[in-house]
């Protein structure tokens, strides 16, 4: 018999709502969108666009928005390394990512952020897969040593061996797809396979205001051709890139997406793409990108609840802090990211373990944000009834009988696990007298110690020393092709693990 009502925020009217879709799509037919990739030109130029008389500049019409819509999924599962179904994307269902793509990590020991190594990524990889709040991994962090043009697919390779969680990632040159991809059918068996069980997700992100380069539109184009889940993540910054209202910001937010989609569909109806986004506001004060800000966060709202309008999935990159170490700025400013971008129903929450704009990672951070993302989730749950009375026939047990007790009722053993989420030793809910017996540890060493353990746990994700051999082959390949003859040392877990 468990019910419930819900618990939803949206931020829009629907008069409002539709004034935004109207605008950005009049934005679209009058003021167009400039678009580098010339394959993507003559593909929207056969489909209806009209193109600028340089070539450069786009303008799509209605009937091409429409038809891009009706023809994207409203949803898609993603699979894990194995195979086996792990979330839902759409509809009502949140998952929560890492944030990336960090060029920084940061020490908890030495109390500052530095350049990460190939052995930082490993540690993040195991560390998130190993954190059940987490429900897909991401390549979150760009290890520093090595080069430029190989870290966006090495960051997959340690994703893909260290971890059997679905994974959110993205190109940063055009030749990094086949690659990635290769990979991907590779620990599939084959891309009609991995067609019909996804296990990673391409961000693509425009560039603010209104256009698209020749690297993110290829990377659209790709994963639509492939059938790989694309993410559009459009990036206003209002004031800066964009108009400094939210409700202008959301304009040009939505016309970016719908481009992007456009642009996807138009190679391959039918193919999974989410709506998504990483907008932030600009401090003038400051001349620094708030993702944490409440603006930010409402912007985020407001085009979810339009992306939802659109019955389409729904990324938000939300649940992270400007704050540039894991301290009470840090908590606040994530918890009201997760909180709202779970009542919003955001699908897809990327952000967890994110410092300084975005431009950090933190182990410590990663492991606090998931006990936020697991109360978030739990927020979403309600108030479940699950008997024929609310607490009518257990209070009339209780009182009734002498020496009974709810602490000891059937009822309670029944229930309490299910009503209650218990945090792992990262949240502090001892004594004050226990809390000094064990240390007086702040949030930020309490959740040092988790890392470690986390680290040090037998259990692996590690994939056989088969697939490794086989992933190993084709980065390998790729590294030479850069000029890197051998690959900074990545085994570090293989033995712990009983691999090699």
């Amino acid at each position: 018999m468990e019910s419930t009502h819900l618990p939803w925020t949206e931020l829009l009217t629907e008069e409002r709502g539709d004034q935004i879709v109207g605008e950005a799509i009049k934005t679209l037919e009058k003021i167009g969108v400039a678009i580098e990739n010339r394959e993507a030109v003559e593909r929207l130029a056969g489909a209806g666009a009209s193109v600028s008389n340089d070539g450069k500049r786009v303008f799509i019409p209605e009937s091409l928005v429409e038809r891009s819509i009706d023809t994207a999924p409203e949803r898609f599962t993603l699979f894990d390394r194995d195979g086996e179904p792990v979330a839902s994307v759409g509809d009502d269902q949140v998952i929560f990512d890492p944030g990336s793509a960090a060029i920084s990590i940061y020490d908890v020991n030495e109390r500052r952020s530095r350049k990460p190594s190939t052995r930082d990524v490993v540690e993040f990889v195991v560390v998130a897969d190993r954190l059940a709040a987490y429900d897909a991994q991401s390549t979150g962090v760009v290890p520093n040593d090595v080069p430029y043009e190989l870290a966006d697919r090495f960051r997959l390779f340690l994703g893909l061996v260290y971890s059997r969680k679905p994974i959110i990632t993205g190109t940063f040159t055009k030749d990094a797809f086949p690659v990635m991809l290769a990979m991907l059918t590779e620990v599939r068996g084959g891309a009609q396979a991995l067609k019909e069980k996804p296990l990673a997700v391409f961000d693509c992100c425009p560039s603010p205001p209104l256009m698209w380069s020749d690297l993110t539109c290829q990377a659209l184009m790709d994963c639509a051709a492939n059938g790989v889940p694309a993410e559009t993540v459009s990036m206003p910054l209002a004031g800066a890139t964009a108009p400094v209202t939210l409700a202008g910001a959301l304009v040009q937010h939505t016309a970016e997406s719908l481009s992007g989609l456009v642009i996807h569909q138009t190679v391959n109806p039918g193919a999974p793409i989410v709506y998504g986004g990483a907008p932030a506001i600009f401090d003038m004060r400051k001349g620094t990108t708030p993702l944490a800000a409440v603006e930010t966060m409402m912007i985020e709202m407001a085009y979810a609840q339009i992306g939802k309008s659109f019955a389409l999935p729904v990324h938000g990159y939300m649940a992270l802090s400007d704050s540039k170490l894991p301290d009470f700025q840090a908590g606040f400013e994530t918890a009201m990211g997760a909180t709202l971008a779970v009542l919003s129903r955001v699908n897809v929450v990327s952000g967890p373990g994110m410092l300084d704009f975005s431009s950090c990672q933190s182990l410590e951070k990663l492991v606090l944000d998931a006990e936020v993302c697991t109360v978030a989730k739990r927020l979403i749950e309600g108030i479940r009834f699950r008997d024929e009375t609310a607490g009518f026939d257990v209070l009339r047990e209780i009182t009734g009988r002498a020496g009974a007790s709810f602490m000891t009722a059937e009822h309670t053993r029944r229930y309490f696990r299910e009503e209650m989420y218990y945090p792992s030793g990262a949240v502090d809910r001892a004594t004050y007298g226990d809390w000094e017996r064990a240390g007086k540890r702040s949030a930020a060493q309490r959740a040092h110690a988790r890392v470690a353990e986390l680290l040090g746990e037998p259990k692996t994700s590690v994939a056989t020393q088969d697939l490794i051999d086989r992933l190993e082959s084709i980065i390998t390949a790729d590294a030479r092709k850069h000029g890197l003859e051998s690959l900074p040392e990545w085994r570090v877990f293989l033995q712990r693990s009983g691999s090699r």
